[in-house]
């Protein structure tokens, strides 16, 4: 438990220090892949929030899903790429080949969906290759290039707006 809350504060604290290079320049390139970072020990509707995607025009296979989870328990199954904080070493490298993966592919969105601040999903949001990243207004400011405000709980609502800005930013 006390490894755990060390790990946490030293991976903040290196998030902290590499987000004054952070580069908030955007393209102007049209939507079509859309990464889902997704932190699923606290928000579980993750097949409506895919599925108000899908109603907004996204296909099917330009989605990635990847998710967090506190803990995974011994024999749970799961249909897309989950995480913990084991998967990341004291450095703040990725240990999983899924999550390098998921933050080295050229996004043309990264829909960041978590509203409550934590070290591996902060991690990912920040080493994440994505073109435009979008999140909520809880999270860091520096982090995303467009926030939303609104909870975690109200994913239609999250959506709409997304998409209606994204339509006046002529993205879609």
């Amino acid at each position: 438990m006390f490894l755990k809350f060390v790990k946490h504060f030293l991976l903040k604290r290196k998030l902290k220090n590499s987000l004054s290079n952070v580069k908030n320049h955007f393209g102007t390139e049209k939507i079509k892949t859309v990464g889902l970072l997704i932190d699923e020990s606290y928000f579980t509707n993750r097949e409506g929030l895919v599925a108000e995607l899908l109603r907004n025009g996204i296909k099917p296979e330009d989605i990635s899903i990847l998710a967090f989870k506190d803990k995974i328990r011994k024999n749970e199954q799961f249909d897309h790429d989950v995480f913990t904080i084991r998967d990341i070493d004291w450095d703040g490298v990725f240990q999983n080949d899924a999550v390098s993966r998921f933050a080295d592919a050229p996004f043309d969105l990264l829909i960041s969906y978590y509203d409550i601040e934590k070290a591996p999903l902060l991690l990912v949001t920040q080493k994440s290759k994505a073109a435009f990243k979008a999140g909520f207004s809880t999270i860091d400011k520096r982090l995303n290039h467009f926030m939303i405000n609104t909870v975690a709980e109200n994913f239609e609502i999250f959506t709409s707006e997304l998409f209606r800005y994204l339509i006046i930013l002529n993205k879609i």
